[in-house]
């Protein structure tokens, strides 16, 4: 990880108009928990098809979408990653650091924020709280991969990643059988499901495939990434 890259990385995601989404879902999530629980009391069933709903199906992969894109995408729409290529530094390194960005993004505005809404809702109650937080906190990390190495692909990332959240993991992942398994989605669920006893939670996949898939999804992103990386020229072509 480089430490410059990384500071010049936190500046654009931070300083720029993506910081308000990056917040905005977030602050929706908790202040539903807050009404939720301020109207209709601790209810279990409701935590958890809060926490299904929105936090794991609609706001994490939209946070991942937008930290993970714009960690190295607008870099190369503008022409700037051709400086930061030019720089002695391995072209791995430079995506293991826009990764290690994106995911610790995800940690802060989507980890956190699902453990303060889940516990808003019912406190530790079944364990549903630290369920969906490690369960967020591990897909966020795949999500920040996956949509990083989208940014480093294609110029469209931001559309692909839609279609993929929306259609793939919102319309095919719900309503045909098996296509659960490859959804990042289904495998943060599965997470949350193996450390919850609620009986509101349940998924079919199961977390010896899901922990597995998403170590493996990460790590093979992050390392495509920076193997795309070495191909980019210094004149900015690709």
């Amino acid at each position: 990880m480089n430490g410059v890259i990384a500071g010049i990385s936190y500046r654009a995601l931070l300083g720029r108009r993506r910081i308000w989404l990056l917040v905005m879902l977030p602050a929706v999530l908790v202040a539903l928990a807050g009404l939720l629980r301020y109207f209709g009391g601790p209810s279990e069933r409701i935590a958890v098809a809060l926490m299904e709903t929105f936090a794991i199906g609609t706001m994490l992969p939209l946070l991942g979408l937008i930290a993970g894109t714009g960690v190295i995408g607008p870099e190369i729409d503008d022409g700037t990653i051709v400086h930061l290529l030019s720089k002695p530094i391995a072209r791995p390194v430079i995506a293991q650091t826009k990764f290690a960005v994106a995911a610790s993004m995800l940690a802060v505005f989507a980890a956190v924020p699902t453990l303060v809404a889940a516990y808003l809702l019912i406190g530790f109650e079944s364990g549903v709280a630290l369920g969906f937080t490690v369960g967020a906190l591990a897909g966020g990390i795949a999500y920040a991969a996956v949509f990083m190495l989208l940014g480093v692909l294609t110029r469209h990332a931001v559309t692909v990643g839609i279609v993929y959240a929306l259609i793939w993991e919102g319309v095919v992942g719900g309503f045909v059988p098996g296509a659960q398994k490859y959804s990042i989605q289904y495998w943060a669920r599965s997470i949350a499901d193996q450390l919850s006893s609620s009986a509101f939670l349940s998924t079919e996949v199961t977390v010896g495939f899901a922990v597995p898939a998403l170590v493996v999804v990460t790590v093979g992103a992050v390392v495509w990434a920076g193997q795309r990386l070495r191909s980019f020229s210094l004149t900015g072509d690709e």
